[in-house]
């Protein structure tokens, strides 16, 4: 046996590090090793068990009712808000739109048409995923350059065909708090249902200061979900989903007896589940309290503060727009000559160099032409506080280094594309041709040190169609044997 744990531990070398903050994306850091310790520990617990059926595990169905309690008075909900525990974000959202669509249709006789949902062109991916996945039309409102929703443009899209809005508590691409409040009263007074998709920063706002009322607080939420595997400091995947009503709840689940087995009776998308992300978020919880998560906010607070302080400093970049939470995209500052920006994507491979990853994001053009900058996404942890000033040189030093160097320009190979007619009529490239295409990018083989900004580049300047063939082509053929 030793011999296969001495292999995986080999690839596990590969790996970006999961603990000690230098990977500002995708791992939640707490910096309290006893956690790490407690979730191991509980887990181990639960191993054998089946979430399927809490009347045969009786324990599965007591963790749930302690987790969803805490959140629920987290996000100051009363009595007749209710929930579920489910594998994480990407589900809870799945479920709020499901659930969303489910009474838009009894509301409108049994209707089999095709609602809307709304949301900013912000929200997360999984809203999109959802629609597809639930027969929704996805309705993008733009947003400004700097990611920020003005109510009244989201408002002005709400009609009888509209199955939910969604707002997000932060947005993920730039850390903006959209107008929870304007939106859900809106979404209200026309019998809408509002979700706000809290999965980022769902077990940090709660405690970070000076905040409007964004929770169940506002008149006219329905829904809110928050992952415990971010800010909750679980391990994947386990988040929330509460609903305002117990009709609402009921409404996401799916019951059948009509096979000839044991009646069939799932509150999320999953049959059988793990149970030990539950219990490890369970006694997480426990551990930590409204005191313990409210230290590692404040914590959080602080690394904010500084890594702003700190971008201000560096000639050429610039945070975008005014982050609330966890979230800060970093972007070039226009206002300078072009000699002395710094692009993010470029600054983004560089920092690799200086042992930290960042996140780039792409460039998003919206439907009415406004675009949303290229960046570069930061995950801010507690864990970083203690080597924030480490950090901070780390950015200048690498914004010295590409200071100056324009945007990845994948110009030869978009006409390239065009030539071969992908794009057009909606033609796609197929696996063979999509293979190619990202080994001309230098995607062919993908490493914690791979850099990005030629990828990113294309990625954004391709029709939506083809970059979506070429990216899944790029993690399909990761795992292939």
């Amino acid at each position: 046996m030793s011999d296969i744990l001495d292999r995986l531990r080999r690839m596990r070398a590969a790996d970006a590090p999961t603990h000690g903050g230098h990977v500002l994306s995708y791992v939640y850091d707490s910096g309290l090793g006893e956690l790490d310790e407690l979730a191991d520990a509980a887990a181990r617990l639960a191993r054998p068990l089946n979430g399927l059926d809490p009347t045969v595990f009786p324990s599965i169905a007591a963790m749930e009712r302690d987790v969803i309690g805490f959140t629920r008075r987290m996000l100051h909900g009363r009595r007749s808000v209710v929930g579920t525990v489910t594998s994480g974000g990407t589900e809870s959202c799945l479920l709020a739109v499901k659930t969303a669509r489910d009474l838009w249709r009894l509301s409108h006789g049994g209707s089999s048409g095709r609602p809307r949902l709304v949301a900013p062109a912000t929200a997360h991916a999984a809203f999109i995923k959802a629609a597809q996945l639930f027969d929704l039309e996805f309705d993008a409102v733009p947003c400004s350059p700097d990611g920020v929703l003005a109510a009244s443009d989201l408002i002005d899209r709400l009609d009888d065909d509209v199955a939910l809005v969604v707002v997000s508590a932060p947005s993920y691409p730039t850390g903006t708090l959209d107008p929870i409040a304007e939106v859900a009263a809106a979404a209200s007074t026309r019998g809408i249902s509002c979700h706000v998709d809290s999965c980022f920063g769902g077990f940090v706002l709660p405690w970070w200061p000076g905040l409007p009322a964004w929770d169940f607080r506002v008149h006219g939420v329905t829904s809110i979900s928050a992952d415990l595997h971010k800010y909750g400091y679980a391990p994947k995947g386990v988040s929330v989903l509460l609903q305002r009503g117990r009709r609402r709840h009921r409404a996401q689940f799916f019951a059948t007896t009509g096979w000839a087995g044991y009646p069939v009776v799932n509150p999320t998308l999953l049959g059988s589940r793990s149970a030990s992300p539950l219990a490890a978020a369970w006694a997480i919880t426990q551990h930590l309290g409204d005191d313990g998560y409210r230290r590692l906010t404040d914590s959080i607070g602080r690394v904010a503060l500084a890594v702003r302080a700190a971008v201000d400093g560096i000639p050429g970049l610039r945070v975008i727009g005014d982050p609330v939470g966890p979230a800060i995209a970093l972007g070039s500052d226009d206002s300078v000559p072009v000699a002395e920006r710094v692009d993010p994507h470029r600054l983004a491979d560089a920092m690799v160099g200086h042992g930290w990853k960042i996140q780039p994001q792409p460039g998003l053009v919206q439907q009415d032409g406004v675009r949303i900058a290229h960046s570069a996404h930061l995950t801010l942890t507690p864990v970083l506080e203690s080597q924030v000033e480490e950090f901070a040189r780390a950015l200048a030093e690498a914004a010295d280094e590409v200071r100056g160097r324009p945007a990845a320009d994948p110009k030869m190979m978009l006409a390239a594309l065009r030539m071969l007619g992908y794009g057009e009529g909606g033609r796609v490239p197929g696996p063979a041709a999509a293979w190619r295409l990202l080994r001309l990018a230098g995607a062919g083989s993908v490493s914690a040190d791979q850099p990005m900004a030629m990828l990113m580049a294309l990625i954004e300047r391709l029709p939506r169609s083809v970059a979506e063939a070429v990216l899944t082509e790029l993690l399909a053929r990761m795992s292939e044997p």
